[in-house]
């Protein structure tokens, strides 16, 4: 039996982030200059990310990456973030597995964003900076953001893609009142946008197009960094924090993870929860099994290519390694609007050509009734990103009936649903629709890219 000091211990915030790529036989390939095709320094990328953010990007060497105080005071208002078993989703499913969730819905603003929103916030202030620019697609990232810059006193601006702006009115008025200013993009504010808007004039928008006028906006305003809320490594590093509690509440269980699942957008909560679990892989003490969970309206793991690509639309950003659709490529309108990106961050990819991660894609309407029955039997709704992840997990849990053996199944959900009931409805009603890319759709929009394989 485990001592009461001893429990109390193991529930405190970690005090240092885990970098992955310091403990990746193989490493991401390096992220390139568009202009030169050079790998990228810390120098190039203070242009538009902080230097502390910009040397976490690049860092291949250090395991461990110290999480500054002023962050874990911050992360203290709603972390360590509960571990749960989930015993009505078992019984509802008749299923010989145990079922976990990592509830990260339990911030202040509803996600797991927070994580990285505040040390990307801190070290802004830190460095002297007065104003930032971001995109956000379902809202959790800008709505994150937006607290954390007015906590450190920076102004913020938000471009929100437009098809969201108009579905998800509630989390643009969440960042509205941590004092943000929000743009549906695409907008007549950058040229991205006028261009955009002038080949397409109802474009109802994507991440692609938001990170293009986000980081426009940043590189044109005096003293402004653009923040980022997920692809890139520093941001999955700052996640982190969600799988190094995980673990050790894990263990206070006695059980250990046969698989692990996010769902999968540019990969920030999918590898909060999978990396710090993973390093056993690499040592061979375990053998844990990773899902990303992605829809099927954007299925860049699990249908697109691997090649050199932009982050963003208008090629702004550095060329980066990636699993991606293409940059222009326009996603359907879904309801998890967190979802809707073009490409996979580089980690992942690598960690994918490499065997450590799976990718499965699931229909709008599974991810719904999969929501459905979680809410049911656990009182939670999810938000339409962490459904994917769900509707991943039940599929396990069936498939372990099937087999009738005992599997631990683990999930992040990465958020709650309060404010997406808009799309439930939908579902109720049956308005709902799924959508699937053609192969052709696919095929030229990656066509000109490099790539690698």
């Amino acid at each position: 039996m485990k001592s009461k000091k001893f429990l109390l211990e193991e529930k405190e915030i970690p005090t240092a982030w885990y970098n992955i790529m310091a403990e990746m036989k193989n490493k991401p390939r390096p992220i390139l200059n568009p202009q030169t095709k050079q790998a990228m320094t810390v120098d190039d990328l203070q242009t538009l990310f902080t230097k502390a953010a910009s040397e976490q990007e690049l860092n291949m060497t250090d395991a461990w990456v110290e999480i500054p105080e002023e962050v874990r005071d911050m992360y203290k208002i709603w972390r360590p973030t509960p571990l749960v078993r989930a015993y009505g989703l078992e019984k509802m499913l008749d299923t010989p597995a145990h079922i976990y969730f990592k509830n990260e819905s339990v911030s202040p603003v509803g996600s797991h964003k927070l994580n990285s929103a505040i040390p990307q916030a801190f070290y802004c202030k830190k460095e002297g900076v007065t104003n930032v620019t971001t995109e956000t697609g379902a809202g959790q990232w800008g709505a994150a953001l937006s607290m954390a810059t007015k906590h450190f006193g920076l102004e913020l601006a938000v471009y929100m893609v437009k098809v969201s702006y108009h579905q998800k009115p509630y989390r643009r008025s969440i960042m509205q009142t941590y004092g943000a200013q929000v743009i549906a993009s695409p907008s007549m504010s950058t040229k991205a946008g006028r261009r955009i808007l002038t080949d397409t004039p109802n474009y109802q928008g994507s991440l692609g197009t938001a990170i293009s006028e986000a980081v426009e906006l940043a590189r044109s305003t005096p003293n402004c960094k653009y923040a980022l809320g997920s692809v890139m490594n520093h941001v999955s590093l700052h996640q982190t924090v969600i799988g190094l509690e995980a673990e050790k509440q894990m263990a206070m269980t006695g059980e250990y993870p046969d698989v692990v699942i996010g769902c999968f957008g540019g990969g920030s909560n999918f590898a909060g929860i999978s990396f710090p679990f993973m390093r056993h892989n690499f040592t061979g003490e375990r053998n844990t099994r990773f899902v990303a969970a992605e829809p099927s309206s954007c299925p860049k793991l699990t249908r697109g290519e691997l090649c050199y690509d932009f982050g963003d639309e208008a090629g702004y950003t550095p060329l980066m390694p990636m699993y991606t659709l293409g940059h222009k490529f326009s996603p359907a309108n879904i309801h998890a609007g967190g979802l809707r990106y073009h490409g996979a961050g580089t980690i992942v990819s690598q960690l994918k050509i490499d065997g450590f991660v799976e990718a499965v894609d699931i229909q709008q309407t599974e991810t719904f009734k999969a929501a459905t029955l979680f809410a049911q039997a656990e009182g939670i709704i999810p938000a339409p990103e962490s459904s994917h992840a769900i509707a991943a997990a039940i599929r396990e849990a069936e498939q372990a009936k099937l087999e009738g053996k005992q599997k631990v199944i683990l999930f992040n959900l990465s958020g709650h649903g309060l404010i997406d009931m808009t799309a439930y409805d939908q579902y109720i009603m049956g308005d709902l629709t799924n959508y699937e890319v053609p192969e052709e759709d696919i095929k030229s929009n990656i066509a000109g890219l490099d790539l690698i394989i």
